[in-house]
């Protein structure tokens, strides 16, 4: 049994089996259209249950890190029931034709395996590659990114084939997916589960006397600012994503599969690149602020370029919606060793899990904010001055208010003093 006590054995494929699981959520736009069509609801009442999935996964995780903080091994067992019970129940809620069914089984039991089953293998990844933090998580985050680009096809091929008008000639199989899925996702999962490990010899911080207190950390300016640039992130990556298709019609690009597997891929690139860079520079910060640079130098470029012609236009936009995405994923995979290093490994699951709030928050706005300048402009120079003028706030604060070093809360200074006193 020692030759898979290792960080690869315990760790790295363990991470990957999980996130590849719950990172299927992303595949939603695949089949929301066969689930309205066969239950007779709008797709924009189906599309609700994708916004209350990230919004649970969101706050599932920032309530829950002090669960994973204590036991891994139960909040991946945890993760596995409520992920696979969501998808079994959406399952059955489509074939009762239950929207309210829908919403609770997609969007809150499965958001809540979602939150709990993101955290749970990020801090085991940092313990076993205490030098490589960054790489740690980029390869955990990686699975979660990929997930989308290894299910496509299998989801294709259980919805099965589609008449001359893009319906499915078996209407049953959109339900009977969800309860293949379940099947495999569980085992997966619960692969992850039993192999699972912290090092031999980690001791929890609990028993190591230290305290987290959630409202020294909420009012911490270090963290309001690292909450604040990660929720812009997201904001405004996914109100490109979201009108990706769109922006390509408009400049008359019509390969439109092409440009979305080439953006997945740089969506998942980014994850693994940024954070392993982060690992190679003195502050991991800086690995926002290229970020939040690349992406408003590109935006500006189709801007400032606006009368060239369609070829070139397609190019900078094809480039753009690459940068954008690789930023996007890259913002994830940073967050956490970005935390670790600014309040220590201790209580990090518990961090991790407060500043993914800003995810729950962007995942109902985010969407939106692209829908609604649309709306009542019609015009993308529009959203691309809007989301370039939220990045340069972004980039205003990882500058001016997430500075370099620990932060010392008041609760760890404490501790410290008194560890010194008994000395």
């Amino acid at each position: 049994m020692d030759k898979f006590n290792n960080k690869w054995m315990r760790a790295v494929l363990p991470a990957l089996l999980i996130h590849c699981s719950i990172g299927t959520v992303y595949c939603w736009s695949l089949f929301k259209g066969d689930i309205a069509a066969y239950m007779g609801s709008s797709v924009g009442d189906v599309e609700w249950a994708f916004s209350i999935a990230i919004f649970v996964l969101g706050m599932s995780a920032a309530f829950g890190g002090k669960f994973v903080e204590k036991d891994i091994r139960k909040s991946s067992l945890l993760a596995a029931v409520f992920f696979v019970a969501g998808m079994a129940g959406t399952g059955f809620s489509i074939a009762q034709q239950s929207l309210i069914g829908v919403y609770i089984s997609y969007g809150v039991v499965m958001g809540i395996g979602l939150g709990i089953g993101y955290l749970t293998p990020v801090k085991t990844l940092m313990l076993w590659f205490k030098e490589q933090k960054g790489l740690a998580t980029g390869l955990a985050v990686l699975g979660f990114g990929l997930a989308k680009v290894i299910a496509s096809p299998l989801i294709g091929q259980l919805l099965g084939a589609r008449n001359s008008e893009g319906v499915l000639i078996n209407p049953e199989n959109v339900y009977t997916m969800f309860y293949i899925l379940a099947g495999v996702y569980l085992v997966m999962m619960m692969i992850g589960h039993l192999m699972i490990k912290k090092p031999d010899g980690y001791t929890e911080a609990i028993a190591q006397g230290q305290k987290f207190n959630y409202i020294e950390v909420l009012k911490n300016k270090t963290f309001i600012g690292i909450w604040l640039m990660f929720y812009l992130n997201i904001t405004c990556g996914l109100a490109l994503i979201s009108q990706e298709k769109g922006i390509l019609l408009f400049v008359g690009f019509g390969a439109i599969g092409l440009v979305s597997s080439l953006t997945a891929v740089f969506n998942a690139g980014g994850r693994l690149m940024f954070s392993a860079l982060g690992d190679q520079l003195k502050d991991r910060n800086s690995i926002y602020k290229i970020i939040f640079i690349s992406s408003i130098t590109v935006i500006l470029l189709p801007l400032v370029f606006n009368n060239m012609n369609g070829v070139v236009m397609a190019f900078l936009i094809i480039a753009l919606l690459c940068i954008i995405n690789a930023g996007y994923g890259g913002g994830f995979s940073s967050l956490p060793p970005l935390l670790a290093d600014r309040f220590g490994l201790h209580a990090i699951s518990t961090v991790h899990g407060l500043a993914l709030s800003a995810w729950a928050i962007a995942g109902l706005t985010g969407n939106q904010l692209a829908t609604f300048i649309l709306d009542q402009t019609g015009s993308y120079n529009v959203l691309l001055f809007v989301i370039m003028a939220l990045f340069t706030v972004a980039m205003l604060i990882s500058i001016f208010v997430v500075k370099p070093g620990k932060v010392d809360l008041p609760g760890e200074a404490v501790e410290r003093e008194k560890a010194l006193a008994t000395s």
